[in-house]
């Protein structure tokens, strides 16, 4: 049984990886670190965990994380790298949901995220965690940076289509909706009820959105050369869930189904990620608590361009859920494992 530790532990990310843990055969949590609730149960935080969890909330020390087989740090960007080369040097294996090892150019993350890089030497042993690419890697790997939400669904709708070279790698677009969970569980204006209900927003337009020089990044891997993109998020009055839609000028004469075809083959072994028949496009709703990214496209032969729609949940296959399938290739584990429990919740 793997000893797991979670610092971030009462974010919207960190108790989803104690909700989808508690369903994994081989795993045990043993330590939950949070900065709000010390001292407190997790399931007095989170009721809808009474019965199912026995935790309380503990100080983020690298000595309690260096106890555990794997930790999991759901954290503020400039965080984790403090913790890492402790945890790591315990013998310790690492999944960072947040932002410090996701960015190979340590200049790039500095830039973005106005803060200086402490553990420089370990964003190039960082392994970028997108399963459905860089799977051989992961299986190897002691330190994985866990994908980004929007980066998830952005890079699985263009993958089959860059490595295909099915597509010109300029001029690309992705126009992305999220739900507010993603926004995490901090209280701002931004996120107030009556802010967010019956309204609908576009924001860090234009380049301005940390998330860009991830997408670039991973497309550039799949394109064999620089890439870049504009990409445009919007907040939308839901709680899960993101819908991409990525726009793409065709190289040569492609149809609907031919392209369809094309998805499929490339993801034919992938267990999370579904491809839908020609004309039949995904909702969030489909995929809602489940590690899926359902995909969709469309020819539109006026302007010589292919949309793909790409769904998945922000708090799942956008973080806990992806984690979770990193840290079972991590430990030769059923890639699936824990996290085929149930088909996604509906409506």
């Amino acid at each position: 049984m793997l000893r797991a530790g979670i610092a971030g532990a009462t974010g919207y990310a960190g108790i989803e990886l104690i909700r989808l843990l508690g369903l994994h055969p081989e795993v045990q949590v043993v330590w939950a670190g949070t900065e709000s609730y010390q001292g407190q149960e997790l399931a007095g935080v989170y009721p809808h965990l009474r019965g199912r969890v026995d935790l309380v909330g503990q100080e983020a020390a690298a000595e309690a994380l260096a106890g555990c087989d794997v930790v999991f740090t759901s954290l503020p960007h400039g965080v984790t790298m403090t913790l890492a080369p402790a945890v790591l040097s315990a013998g310790t294996r690492l999944i960072d949901l947040g932002a410090d090892f996701r960015l190979r150019d340590v200049a790039a993350y500095e830039a973005w995220y106005k803060k200086a890089h402490t553990a420089p030497d370990l964003v190039a042993e960082a392994v970028y965690g997108l399963p459905e690419l860089y799977r051989e890697r992961v299986r190897g790997a002691r330190l994985v940076a866990n994908p980004g939400c929007y980066p998830t669904a952005c890079a699985l709708a263009a993958a089959p289509l860059l490595r295909a070279g099915a597509v010109s790698l300029e001029g690309i677009i992705f126009d992305a909706k999220s739900g507010v969970s993603g926004a995490g569980r901090g209280v701002n204006l931004g996120v107030h009820f009556s802010e967010v209900n019956e309204n609908f927003k576009a924001y860090n337009i234009a380049g301005d959105h940390r998330h860009t020089p991830e997408i670039e990044q991973t497309l550039s891997d799949l394109a064999g050369g620089p890439v870049l993109v504009s990409f445009t998020p919007h907040l939308v009055p839901m709680t899960r869930g993101i819908l991409a839609t990525g726009y793409f000028t065709l190289r040569g004469s492609w149809t609907t189904e031919q392209l369809v075809d094309l998805f499929r083959e490339f993801y034919a072994e992938e267990p999370f990620v579904r491809v839908r028949p020609a004309g039949d496009l995904p909702t969030t709703k489909q995929v809602w608590g489940s590690n899926y990214c359902d995909i969709g496209l469309k020819v539109d032969p006026r302007t010589g361009r292919v949309l793909v729609v790409s769904v998945i949940d922000n708090l799942v296959k956008g973080a806990a859920g992806q984690a979770i399938q990193n840290m079972n290739l991590m430990f030769g584990l059923p890639e699936t494992t824990g996290l085929l429990q149930a088909a996604p919740l509906y409506p």
